[in-house]
């Protein structure tokens, strides 16, 4: 049981990550750093150094308002392509690290692909379907909303892995589902 929630945890943080980089770096830290929920071990112990800890909340701030701001989120999920990916490497990692003897080649690799997957889908499908259909209004209220789900998720990835396994199967069922039944389904003629 606990290989499957160290992956849980590790799959939750990096999928956070595709959302909002540096939430689930910063949330590791502190509850590395205050608790002993998460025991870090070396090279990643290092996230629980207080420059770092100072950096990623200074990242987070950045990164809060360039995301609120017309066409400086674009360039903002540009550079974030290169970092969010990166992020989730780390988080998984780490987080995998923790509980779990995972190779740490798959478990960066792994991290590179879900945060990637996540970023992906809500920079080249999401957000440019919102600033289209809203004129850019709706903007902001998503990206309040991805930093929302961002800590959550990674808290719940921490605290309540289990929670978050539910939700990979729900979302996997749901996603064989529907595709399931548009092979299936009758054709107009």
């Amino acid at each position: 049981m606990e290989l499957l929630t160290g992956v849980f945890t590790a799959f939750g943080l990096s999928a956070s990550a595709g959302l909002n980089a540096y939430i689930p770096l910063l949330i590791i830290s502190l509850i590395a750093k205050f608790t002993s929920l998460i025991n870090l071990q070396t090279p990643w112990n290092t996230l629980t150094n207080w420059w770092v800890i100072g950096l990623l909340s200074l990242l987070i701030v950045v990164e809060f308002f360039a995301d609120k701001l017309p066409a400086v989120n674009h360039v903002n999920d540009l550079i974030q392509t290169f970092v969010r990916p990166v992020a989730g490497a780390i988080v998984f990692a780490a987080s995998a690290n923790v509980i779990t003897d995972i190779s740490p080649i798959l478990s960066l690799g792994a991290g590179v692909l879900v945060a990637g997957g996540v970023h992906t889908v809500k920079s080249v499908a999401v957000r440019p379907a919102i600033t289209a259909t809203t004129g850019g209004v709706a903007n902001t209220p998503v990206s309040i909303a991805e930093d929302i789900i961002s800590t959550l998720l990674s808290i719940f990835a921490i605290l309540i892995p289990i929670i978050i396994g539910i939700i990979l199967v729900l979302i996997t069922t749901t996603f064989i589902w529907v595709k399931w039944r548009k092979a299936n389904a009758p054709q107009a003629s």
